[in-house]
């Protein structure tokens, strides 16, 4: 009986994820940042994401990707997992 409800655990979690992934997606064409779209691929294809270091190969600032996670949150895109002032991390 344990590895069933496990089992239904896993599957509800999964749901709220593929939702989670779809809101990301609804609301991508509304980020206006340069680098927005490879941050949306990274936050699909990774667990978390780091806001306070700057991504090189985006071309995004720190104070930049601070920015995009904070309108990412407001929209309702992402969570932010640390509950931290600093040093944020952010997820599905």
């Amino acid at each position: 009986m344990p590895q069933a409800c496990a089992a239904l655990r896993a599957i509800d979690l999964s749901a709220g994820l593929e939702r989670r992934a779809d809101r990301l997606l609804a609301v991508a064409p509304k980020l206006r940042a340069k680098g927005a779209d490879a941050i949306v691929e990274q936050l699909l294809s990774e667990d978390a994401l780091v806001a306070s270091r700057g991504d090189k190969r985006v071309g995004m600032s720190d104070r930049g990707l601070r920015r995009l996670f904070d309108r990412l949150v407001e929209l309702g895109a992402v969570r932010e997992l640390s509950d931290r002032p600093t040093f944020r991390v952010y997820g599905l």
